[in-house]
């Protein structure tokens, strides 16, 4: 299975959303939390400047809908 990281900040509710889902489905995903130094370096890489942005291998998912998600997934 692809790596993925959700990178997120607390009180975002899509970010919430999106964290839920992954659990629900019980999909291993690392959380990155851009309020910190480090989560902000990560998520600058990225290119995107909000979140939640989701990392799925290589790709990057901007914002979050389950139909987008697993497409990128069953790439």
């Amino acid at each position: 299975m692809k790596r993925i990281v959700l990178y997120s900040m607390d009180k975002c509710p899509h970010c919430l959303t999106a964290k839920k889902y992954l659990e629900a489905q019980k999909i291993p995903f690392r959380l990155c939390n851009v309020q910190t130094p480090k989560g902000q370096k990560e998520l600058a890489a990225t290119g995107f400047r909000s979140v939640p942005v989701l990392k799925v291998g290589d790709q990057i998912l901007k914002g979050f809908s389950v139909e987008s998600f697993l497409k990128l997934l069953k790439k």
